[in-house]
């Protein structure tokens, strides 16, 4: 597990940033830990959205990465309270199964990208990079 970091203490970042993933499936999980801290970003993951947003309100993230769950958008809340605490934060939603329904609400309630699983390496850090440049500008 990689060590916590309070809200309100001091940071000391990753060279690329923060990031705070959270999927219920193992395998996934360890994938895209495994693809971000080899492109040297400090990884945070939880196999919940209950303990994704426990640590969103504990740390400070640059980045979420978010499973949808089932078409019952399980990680609503988790992007909900994200918006809630830093509106420029950038959150992505990752399905393996691509529903409308859950992409417009994805969108409407901030999510800055709905993406399709696998994603390759590359396409994992283009992600990245499209999305943390303009918080980047912001900062």
């Amino acid at each position: 597990m990689i060590s916590s970091q309070s809200r309100e203490g001091s940071h000391e970042f990753a060279a690329r940033g923060r990031v705070l993933l959270v999927d219920g499936n193992p395998r996934d999980l360890e994938y895209f830990h495994s693809v971000l801290e080899a492109e040297g970003f400090e990884v945070c993951a939880e196999t919940s959205c209950a303990e994704g947003v426990k640590r969103l309100e504990q740390e400070a993230f640059d980045f979420v990465l978010v499973d949808q769950g089932s078409p019952a958008f399980e990680s609503r809340t988790l992007l909900e309270r994200a918006v809630e605490i830093d509106r420029h934060l950038p959150v992505v939603v990752l399905t393996r199964c691509l529903d409308m329904r859950c992409y417009l609400e994805a969108m409407q309630l901030g999510a800055v990208d709905y993406v399709e699983k696998p994603l390759s390496p590359a396409e994992a850090l283009h992600l990245m990079e499209t999305h943390l440049r303009p918080r980047k500008l912001v900062a």
